[in-house]
């Protein structure tokens, strides 16, 4: 959907609200979906989450196909893992903002190093669940400047 915004989100994720909320704290997946539409406004949000790094890359191939406003990414553990989403990312043509709800350079070493962040335009991380609501805040200021 050309200018839509593509909120794609990696393993673990559907398990929000119940899965380690010390760390993720108690807003549901469903919430967060709510949240990002309303801070979208008019603008599409395809909202989609998957446990399976295929669909993933699918979807980001669909952004590309669809022409896409952006992608705000939570790839969680594929993070730091997934080569196969950082090619398909490499190929997207608009702003991507990789997005984590804990901060990852506050983690153990292993969450240190992202192979999403050599091709995102920007990163949110560590302000819990709302900052999926600045992150499409920041897409939706972005797309407003390409179309000025």
């Amino acid at each position: 959907m050309a200018n839509s915004i593509y909120v794609l989100n990696g393993p673990n994720l559907n398990r929000l609200g119940t899965r380690e909320p010390e760390i993720y704290g108690r807003t549901t997946l469903a919430e967060v979906e709510a949240m990002c539409r309303k801070a979208a406004g008019s603008i599409p949000v395809e909202f989609r989450q998957s446990n399976r790094e295929y669909e993933i890359i699918e979807w980001v191939h669909e952004a590309i196909d669809a022409s896409a406003g952006g992608i705000v990414i939570n790839p969680a553990a594929f993070t730091f893992t997934s080569i196969a989403i950082l090619d398909a990312l490499k190929m997207f043509p608009g702003p991507i903002i990789e997005l984590h709800i804990s901060n990852i350079h506050r983690r153990e070493a292993i969450y240190h190093n992202s192979l999403v962040s050599r091709v995102a335009t920007g990163v949110v991380a560590g302000f819990g669940p709302s900052g999926y609501r600045m992150a499409v805040g920041a897409m939706v200021d972005m797309l407003s400047l390409d179309g000025k």
